[in-house]
């Protein structure tokens, strides 16, 4: 039996694709983690604690500013995968994906193909920190339902 490709997900816990990723790991037993604004601030957690009341794993850094964690969960992962429709416009995501390329690191910009980001995984190696990132949900409406049943499916197929 080969090893899980993932042994851990991290996002920043905003709305959409980053809060999905961190309900798929728990539902599948995974440990979560990830950094994410001074007072846990999320679009729908906006005093403190936060998101820390409900993600206790997460790390809270030392700024309000949402670019602080973004540069640190891609920083302390192996990889990123990135999570929104073609043409979905966001200024965080797009952070993601310029920090992950001067970084270095790998990164994956998908609309939801199963199929492609578990090749992608394939070609990483078992044992990844994942950092799961896409727009907020107010940004791109539904993108927490449609992440999660992908995130979900991705988590099963790699065990």
């Amino acid at each position: 039996m080969a090893p899980p490709r993932i042994d851990r997900l991290v996002s920043g816990g905003q709305t959409g694709a980053d809060r999905a990723a961190l309900d798929a790991a728990i539902a599948h037993g995974l440990p979560y983690g990830g950094w994410c604004p001074a007072g846990g601030w999320a679009e729908d957690h906006p005093a403190a604690p936060g998101l820390l009341a409900v993600y206790p794993a997460l790390t809270a850094t030392g700024s309000a500013d949402p670019g602080e964690r973004t540069r640190l969960n891609v920083r302390e992962s192996h990889a990123t995968l990135i999570l929104r429709t073609p043409g979905a416009r966001s200024p965080g995501t797009d952070l993601t994906r310029r920090t992950a390329a001067a970084l270095d690191r790998p990164c994956l910009e998908s609309a939801g193909d199963v199929d492609e980001i578990l090749d992608w995984l394939d070609g990483l190696g078992p044992g990844l920190t994942l950092n799961v990132a896409g727009p907020r949900e107010s940004e791109q409406p539904g993108l927490y339902a449609h992440s999660r049943r992908v995130l979900g499916e991705v988590l099963r197929r790699s065990a």
